[in-house]
């Protein structure tokens, strides 16, 4: 099939009247300079799709439910007892369920690719699944049925805090040795897509001792390795008492640390450690939306762009799902932080928008591709409507400004994986009804709905069609 654009962003810029040709669902040619042919599916404005790499699935269903002030105040700690908590209950079908509908936001909020730091492994008492990776196989499977590209990243987590402490009852579910947690590693290869891709996570420095960090390495086999680093202050404290350096300090000075790497968060360093992560050619993860609402702090993304340094972004606990909420966010903070507007730009891009978009973009490339894995990537299909009434003066250029800053309504943003006819979703009395293709019945689109007017988390149904049955994430609290 081909895809007919009035304009598209491509790798070199802005084009007119560009033609994408899609073979299965991947994006075989595109030519710029093309005229429609009657067959064409003709649409004004092409983007592509974001990089999300940062991304706990399971944790969109407690969306709201640390929102309550406990006595002597609230932070990301006692924000984590609440998690501990709620991941207590949740059997693999709700973790599927939960990732499944996440990834369905996900493409809806601009992202085609997942990122999943993927931790929880056992069962609620802690034991290990009769398949190992029973857990890792329901995230894969999730991303499937939504249709968005996976890159799944085992969490290493053996410890609940620097100089290998025991962990915590909490933290129960995620625990594993080097050696189950390299079987672990190799049971979920086999259970990924065609184009998915697979990586390591040894979770932090507090969870992994520098010696298993060196132990972990050899599994990378050529994949990314992403790690927390420097997201709370107590952390970074911690990190100087037991091994004499910064989180992104030691890792820089003691890991090799090269553009495979991805430093989740990096929200406190010094301008000297931004700096040296710049020039490690490492992609700073950083998580706007989440950070706000955990209260870690405000990122250096305007110290560590225009160092040269590279960033992507992840929805992390997915307390709302939104590609242009996140770099909207990221820019925002900077303003507040320095009391001032429109922080990250250049000379060179003056649009806040288009800048932040591409630096976004480009991290996240940085991140998932593959010299082994040339050409086009996963296609998704728009779904076409009209500019809204209120910006008919918006060109084309003007789209990723508009979008970033919330002018465009998200249901107007809505994709399907390519060969996804008749989707469509609208809002109505308060109620998002999304209908998807005809494939739902095949078992590869799960049916959604999403009532407003039912109480969080219980008001998000997915009807599997493979199953035949509902399954609804219970209430936590």
């Amino acid at each position: 099939m081909i895809l007919w654009f009035n304009e598209a962003l491509l790798p070199d810029g802005w084009a007119a009247r560009v033609a994408v040709q899609i073979s299965g669902d991947r994006i075989v040619a595109v030519t710029p300079g093309a005229d429609p042919a009657k067959a064409d599916e003709r649409h004004a404005v092409a983007l592509p799709g974001l990089a999300n790499v940062h991304s706990h699935g399971f944790q969109r269903g407690m969306a709201g439910l640390s929102a309550v002030a406990a006595p002597g105040g609230d932070d990301f700690w006692s924000w984590r007892t609440v998690m501990y908590r709620f991941l207590d209950r949740l059997d693999p079908d709700d973790v599927e369920a939960i990732t499944a509908f996440a990834c369905v936001e996900m493409l809806e909020g601009g992202f085609t690719r997942l990122g999943e730091f993927h931790y929880l492994h056992h069962d609620p008492d802690g034991r290990p699944y009769a398949a190992r990776a029973e857990m890792a196989g329901r995230i894969a499977a999730a991303a499937q049925a939504a249709g968005i590209g996976l890159t799944l990243l085992p969490v290493f987590y053996a410890h609940g805090d620097f100089g290998g402490r025991p962990p915590g009852a909490g933290q129960r579910r995620f625990i594993t040795d080097p050696d189950g947690f390299a079987r672990l590693v190799e049971d979920s290869r086999a259970l990924l897509a065609p184009g998915d891709t697979l990586g390591i996570a040894p979770h932090s420095l507090r969870a992994a001792t520098p010696d298993e960090l060196t132990a972990l390495l050899p599994l990378m086999a050529g994949g990314p390795v992403h790690i927390h680093a420097a997201e709370q202050l107590r952390e970074v404290e911690a990190s100087i008492a037991a091994l004499g350096a910064r989180p992104v300090e030691w890792l820089l000075a003691n890991m090799p640390v090269d553009r495979r790497w991805c430093l989740v968060h990096a929200t406190h360093m010094t301008d000297a450690e931004t700096a040296a992560l710049a020039a490690s050619g490492a992609v700073a993860g950083f998580c706007p939306l989440t950070e706000a609402d955990l209260g870690d702090g405000i990122a250096p993304a305007d110290t560590l762009l225009h160092c040269g340094g590279r960033l992507a972004i992840g929805t992390d606990s997915n307390i709302l799902i939104d590609a242009a909420g996140e770099l909207r966010q990221l820019e925002y903070a900077q303003r507040l932080k320095r009391r001032q507007r429109n922080i990250l730009a250049s000379a060179n891009c003056p649009s806040v928008g288009r800048w932040l978009f591409e630096a976004a973009l480009a991290g996240g490339i940085r991140r998932w591709a593959r010299p082994d894995r040339p050409g086009w990537r996963r296609a998704h299909r728009p779904i076409s409507s009209p500019w809204p009434p209120i910006i008919p003066h918006f060109t084309a250029r003007q789209a990723i400004a508009g979008w970033m800053a919330g002018s465009l309504p998200r249901a107007r943003r809505r994709s399907t994986p390519s060969g996804a006819p008749g989707a469509s979703a609208w809002p109505a009395d308060g109620i998002w009804r999304a209908t998807p293709s005809p494939c739902a019945t095949a078992g590869r689109w799960p049916r959604w709905r999403r009532d407003d007017r039912t109480a969080h988390p219980g008001g998000y149904r997915r009807q599997d069609p493979r199953r035949g049955v509902e399954a609804r994430p219970p209430h936590p609290l």
